[in-house]
């Protein structure tokens, strides 16, 4: 009888701690996400038009976190190698670095910004200089003008 009551504590115990951990490995940042439909990440890189100024709500794996004050990720798109950046108002939300590699659940509105050969050099090297590879940054990449695409954020929940 007391091996029976012991397993089953156990068993009890354990389904327990595991669902805590589950639990206490989601991390909500920011806003209340409110949407209830995702929108690819590719829909959004192939018509940016369609999508300027709208709310949306997008899921992927986190691929760079900014190094310097954790205000933006790098999500991944459904599509092989594409990615967009959620941005935040710096210091409202800080993205730990131990986010990459986690699954993010976001929601914010689209933004294009039309860069031209000279801004779009600044923003690279600011990029650069955020990750610490001012090393790589090589300016005769950028031979005009850039439409950058991204997210300004909300919300978010990392898994």
């Amino acid at each position: 009888m007391n091996i029976l009551r012991t397993s089953a504590f156990a068993l009890v115990f354990g389904a327990l701690s595991a669902s805590a951990a589950t639990a206490q490995s989601t991390k909500d940042y920011g806003k209340a996400l409110t949407l209830k439909v995702k929108t690819p990440i590719s829909a959004i890189l192939k018509n940016p038009k369609a999508f300027e100024g709208k709310k949306v709500q997008v899921e992927g794996t986190i691929v760079e976190v900014c190094e310097e004050r954790g205000c933006w990720i790098k999500i991944a798109s459904d599509k092989e190698f594409e990615a967009i950046r959620f941005k935040v108002e710096d210091g409202v939300i800080t993205f730990p670095m131990e986010a990459k590699g986690k699954l993010a659940l976001v929601e914010g509105v689209v933004q294009i910004t039309n860069l031209t050969k000279e801004q779009a050099i600044e923003q690279a090297k600011e990029m650069h200089k955020e990750r610490g590879t001012m090393a790589k940054f090589d300016p005769s990449k950028y031979t005009g003008p850039v439409t950058d695409v991204q997210i300004f954020g909300d919300g978010a929940r990392v898994k």
